[in-house]
């Protein structure tokens, strides 16, 4: 009989992962609800107060990706002041 090892990971509210799924969730919802022909392959990357999104996005949406971004981690459970993604010239 083939053994089998199962193996999952979980993280909870809040966690930096989760954010960054979030993210990239927002920008994928923001570019199909505006085009629903986009091409969107997005990927968010956190440390700190820093918020990295990267990828490839074909898509005539038009939004403000920073606002985009910042209201996601502000509606991640309990994150926005630890995560709180500010610009270059914010200081």
């Amino acid at each position: 009989m083939p053994r089998h090892i199962f193996s999952s990971e979980s993280v909870t509210e809040g966690h930096p992962d989760k954010v960054c799924d979030t993210i990239s969730d927002y920008v994928l919802d923001a570019c199909l609800n505006q085009d629903p022909k986009s091409r969107v392959a997005c990927e968010t990357l956190a440390k700190g107060n820093l918020i990295v999104l990267a990828g490839e996005i074909t898509s005539n949406a038009r939004f403000d990706f920073i606002a985009l971004a910042r209201k996601a981690v502000r509606e991640s459970v309990g994150l926005a002041a630890h995560l709180g993604p500010r610009r270059r010239d914010e200081g």
